[in-house]
C-alpha cells in the first residue's frame, strides 16, 4: 500500500462509507469488484488511494484511480463498475463540495480569473475527470494525516480541506466549479433545479415549472439539464426515484408497494417493470437476494 492507502485503511474500519472527524469528508471501502451496475453519486470530489472505478454515463466512460480524480459538480445518476480485492480494497476520500468555501476562494482568487472566458463556456458536464498532481497529492496526504488527530482535525483540519479545493479549482477541467458558485451559469441554475428534484422526488414534479423557477425556457433548459448531466429531466427523476426505492428495500426492508408509493409511483406494476429495466431484475427478486 501507498502511504494515502494506509492511512485511509485506518479511516475506514468498515465496507463502504465511513465518516471521519470532519463533517463532508468521508472514505469509501470496498473489498470486493463489481460488475456494471446503476447508482448515484452524490456532489463531490473523490480521491482514489487504491483500487479502480469505471463509471459511465451516457455514451461516456470515465475511470479514477490513483493517478487521476473524479469531481461531480451536481449529482449525477450513473453506471459504475468496481476494482477491488480482500487483498488490495478499493479505498477512496471523498469530499462534499460546500458553495461557501467555492466562493470564499473564488472571492480570493478575483484578479486572477477570466470571468468572461468562464461565462463563454455555458456547456459544463456535471463530472469531470483530472489528472492528479503531486501537489494534489501530497495536500491529500496531508488532509489524511490530520484526520488521524481529533486535535489536528479540529485546528488545521478544515483549512486543508479549504486548500485542497483551491488546489482542485487551479487543475483542468475546473470550469464547472466557478460556474457551480457563480449566479446565472446554466450549471448553477441546473443545480438549483437538482436540489428540488432531490427534496421533492416523492411529489409530482411539473419539469417546465422547475425551467420557470429557475428563469429558463423549457427548451433552454432541457439543453442545460442534458449538457450536464447528460440525461433528460424525466429520466434523471426516475432514475433517483429507483435509486431511492432501492434504498428502501435494502436498509429499511420495505415492501414493493411500500417502496413504490414512497418514491412517488402511483402503479406498483409500473415501479416493478421500471425497477426491472434499470436494475435487471425485478424489486422481489432482488429482495430474494438479499434474503
Amino acid at each position: 500500500m501507498t502511504e494515502a492507502a494506509i492511512l485511509m485503511d485506518r479511516l475506514a474500519k468498515n465496507q463502504g462509507f465511513n465518516k471521519t472527524l470532519l463533517p463532508g469528508i468521508g472514505i469509501f471501502k470496498a473489498t470486493h469488484s463489481r460488475p456494471r451496475e446503476p447508482l448515484c453519486y452524490e456532489q463531490g470530489v473523490i480521491i482514489v488511494g487504491q483500487g479502480a472505478k469505471r463509471v459511465f454515463v451516457g455514451d461516456e466512460t470515465y475511470e479514477y484511480n490513483p493517478d487521476n480524480y473524479l469531481v461531480l459538480s451536481v449529482p449525477i445518476p450513473a453506471d459504475c463498475e468496481t476494482y477491488a480485492t480482500d487483498e488490495k480494497p478499493l479505498l477512496a476520500l471523498t469530499v462534499d463540495i460546500d458553495i461557501g468555501i467555492l466562493t470564499h476562494i473564488i472571492n480570493q482568487m478575483d484578479d486572477h480569473i477570466d470571468f468572461p472566458l468562464l461565462r463563454k463556456k455555458e456547456k459544463h458536464k456535471g463530472l469531470f475527470i483530472t489528472s492528479a498532481t503531486p501537489t494534489i497529492k501530497e495536500t491529500v496526504l496531508r488532509l489524511l494525516k490530520a484526520l488521524q488527530s481529533p486535535l489536528d482535525s479540529n485546528v488545521i483540519g478544515q483549512g486543508i480541506v479549504t486548500e485542497l479545493m483551491f488546489r482542485i479549482m487551479c487543475g483542468q477541467n475546473a470550469s464547472s466549479l466557478y460556474a457551480l458558485a457563480m449566479k446565472n451559469t446554466n450549471l448553477s441554475k441546473v443545480d438549483k433545479a437538482l436540489k428540488l428534484i432531490h427534496s421533492n422526488y416523492r411529489e409530482s414534479i411539473d419539469i417546465d415549472s422547475l425551467a420557470t423557477l429557475v428563469n429558463m425556457s423549457p427548451s433552454a433548459f432541457h439543453r442545460a439539464f442534458k449538457d450536464v448531466t447528460l440525461s433528460s429531466p424525466i429520466q434523471y427523476l426516475k432514475k433517483v426515484r429507483l435509486s431511492k426505492a432501492k434504498s428502501l428495500l435494502m436498509e429499511r426492508g420495505s415492501r414493493v408497494n411500500e417502496a413504490a408509493a414512497e418514491v412517488g409511483y402511483e402503479s406498483a406494476t409500473q415501479f416493478s417493470r421500471e425497477f426491472k429495466r434499470h436494475f435487471g431484475s425485478s424489486p422481489v427478486e432482488f429482495i430474494n437476494v438479499l434474503k
